[in-house]
């Protein structure tokens, strides 16, 4: 049975099981959310820990880290562009080597980008924040299933959103317009929208296909992480506004990364597969709107997106 309330007290430190055997992927691992992610998980003697990013010495200072005091964890650092398909796809098969894996967390992410294309000439934060995760999905669905398949197997997908997914355009995904800039949109936040939207319906997707792996999307908070400080003056002011109104406060990256924690650990037969968690384990599905709620969309979604991937 789904547990619908939340912990309000929730201890990584206690409450998190032993890790030992598991083999662990972390998207934008370096830095934020990520290497808060990184670090915790690594205090539970997972047998492995890859992570994805661009710093490579940000990457060399988070392994140096771990090892002080988790000297036994194994750690990869796998250096990718995700605004080229292409350099994800290769950056996977080349970097991932064992025959297991136990959890994927597709952490990375933009938000609220001036309009511009990836390298592969699609909406940039629709390129990096869905079309990037899904490439590693899709990547490692096979060694993902099988791990699955195995006795006492506890395979999970969790794929950070936003509740920024609810400035969505209307139709949710303007798939005819997701190889331009979309500057027609009502600027960045929609776009932004747009493209957490489809965190939260790929996710959802993916429960229905695949229901041996546990696959969930979340909001971590509202975060202290350069993801906001480095948003211009009034973009940043906009999100300080807004967390006024909701009446939500910042938290910090070590904080705000158990929501994140929690739905790659928690007791898996007390959460929904293909639901949307709001921190920290709050069942949020109440939330959704026609387009979150659409399984007539998240299917088109997964089938354009085969279409896309296929390309490279």
């Amino acid at each position: 049975m789904p547990r619908l309330d939340g912990f309000v007290d929730f201890d990584p430190e206690k409450e998190v099981p032993s890790l030992d055997g598991k083999v662990l992927f972390i998207t934008g691992g370096t830095a934020g959310l990520g290497r808060e992610s990184v670090v915790l998980l690594a205090q539970h003697d997972p047998s492995h820990i890859y992570f994805t990013g661009r710093d490579v010495k940000a990457a060399e200072s988070l392994i140096a880290e771990v090892k002080e005091k988790k000297p036994a964890v194994g750690l990869t650092f796998v250096a990718l562009d995700m605004t080229s398909l292409a350099s994800v796809k290769a950056a996977v098969a080349a970097g991932f080597s064992h025959d297991r894996l136990d959890l994927l967390m597709c952490n990375a992410g933009v938000m609220a980008l001036p309009a511009g294309l990836s390298k592969d000439g699609f909406e940039i934060q629709f390129a990096i924040n869905h079309l990037a995760h899904a490439m590693m999905i899709q990547q490692l669905l096979p060694v993902l299933d099988r791990t699955a398949e195995q006795p006492d197997s506890d395979v999970r997908v969790v794929c950070l959103t936003s509740t920024g997914w609810r400035g969505h355009p209307r139709q949710g995904i303007e798939f005819d317009k997701v190889r331009t800039t979309q500057e027609g949109l009502a600027g960045s936040w929609v776009r932004y929208g747009q493209s957490k939207l489809a965190n939260v319906i790929y996710a959802s997707e993916l429960a229905r296909r695949h229901p041996r792996i546990l696959s969930v999307s979340l909001h971590p908070g509202v975060i202290k992480t350069g993801l906001v400080s480095s948003l211009p003056v009034a973009k940043r002011k906009f999100v300080e506004w807004s967390i006024k109104v909701t009446g939500d406060a910042f938290t910090s990256p070590e904080k705000g990364a158990y929501n994140q924690i929690w739905a790659a650990t928690y007791k898996r037969s007390d959460m929904s597969n293909g639901s949307f968690y709001m921190p920290i384990g709050v069942l949020s599905d109440k939330m959704f709107d026609k387009a979150a709620k659409s399984e007539e969309l998240a299917k088109k979604l997964w089938e354009w997106t085969d279409e896309v991937l296929a390309e490279y």
